[in-house]
């Protein structure tokens, strides 16, 4: 049989195939393969060549199972991707306030691919991403890219910040930032730049909210507080990511709540039983409105036991907020 000039690209072409259209429920047939071939490739070529580019891809390493029946042929057992890590990373995707809605289409159609066309069509019906909360910025994949080359290079940036208005337009910050980029940081369903200035020294910054990210030719300055595991450290302190001075908080939990204060805070918090329905721990946090809000919303059941001035800054809080209902 006389060969094509695409002759060294036809096991490639059975490979794509095979893993877009071969299931445990749909083998393909070497017939299929053959008509695919000569159809979408001009590519002549008969059974036993099929058969022995099979064989070679199985010699590499690709899980081809023959299913032997009249109905019978081969699909991929095994993927780069299991079914279930696919519909984990896609919920990871569909779920996150981090991405807007059209990067998360855009991704979960490239998860999509890395799959069957069959486990494609199931998991694409369970797919709702229109509606949700989801962030305005569309430029967000760049400023990470540009962040994490920055970072890689030991590179100062420049950018500017913004604020959302009330008609959901940028209003622009009158001065641009310069920092030392040193981690980005997922919380709260947003990510973060935790960086020094010379302004603030160790800081946060929204990367949704950055924008124009310029590489400038200065080194970091150094941070030691964002180093090592003095990093992760400050992440913890900062909760939620919202600035705030920084204090050892001492509370009392009802026991009920053991899964939040350990969701929140980790399993190397320390407990101590107070009375048989109680609790009491102590942990660092950055005192912000938002820390203060997240143990009012557990009403009788959270108290902050000390200190002193952060109790008063919860009281203050519950009145300014009840102020607005007097």
């Amino acid at each position: 049989m006389p060969k094509s000039s695409n002759q060294k690209l036809k096991i490639f072409y059975i490979l794509d195939y095979l893993q877009k259209n071969s299931h445990q429920d749909h083998p393909v047939r070497v017939s299929e393969l053959i008509s695919m071939l000569e159809r979408q490739h001009g590519i002549a070529c008969d059974r036993k060549t099929v058969y022995s580019d099979i064989a070679a891809l199985r010699d590499y390493g690709v899980d081809i199972v023959s299913v032997p029946a009249r109905n019978g042929g081969y699909f991929v057992a095994s993927r780069n991707f299991e079914l279930p890590e696919l519909k984990l990373l896609i919920d990871a995707v569909q779920s996150s306030r981090f991405l807007t809605e059209k990067k998360s289409q855009e991704l979960i159609e490239k998860l999509c691919n890395q799959c069957s066309v069959y486990d494609a069509k199931l998991m694409r019906r369970d797919v709702l991403v229109s509606g949700r909360v989801k962030n305005m910025n569309e430029t967000i994949y760049y400023n990470v890219d540009a962040i994490q080359e920055a970072i890689a290079q030991n590179r100062q940036i420049k950018f500017r910040y913004f604020d959302w208005d009330i008609h959901r337009n940028r209003r622009y910050r009158d001065r641009d930032y310069q920092a030392s980029p040193y981690s980005l940081c997922q919380d709260n369903e947003n990510c973060y730049l935790l960086a020094h200035s010379q302004r603030h020294g160790a800081t946060s910054y929204r990367v949704d909210r950055m924008s124009d990210i310029l590489l400038l030719d200065q080194p970091r300055d150094p941070c030691p507080e964002l180093t090592g595991n003095a990093l992760i450290e400050h992440a913890n302190r900062l909760f939620q990511m919202y600035s705030g001075e920084t204090a050892a908080v001492k509370l009392r939990f009802h026991r009920s709540l053991i899964n939040v204060v350990i969701d929140r805070f980790g399993r190397d918090t320390i407990l101590i039983p107070d009375g048989d329905e109680h609790f009491v721990f102590t942990v660092d946090v950055a005192i912000s409105p938002i820390f203060l809000s997240w143990v009012v919303g557990f009403g009788g059941k959270a108290k902050i036991l000390h200190p002193k001035n952060v109790i008063d800054a919860c009281k203050a809080l519950c009145r300014e907020a009840m102020a607005q209902y007097d």
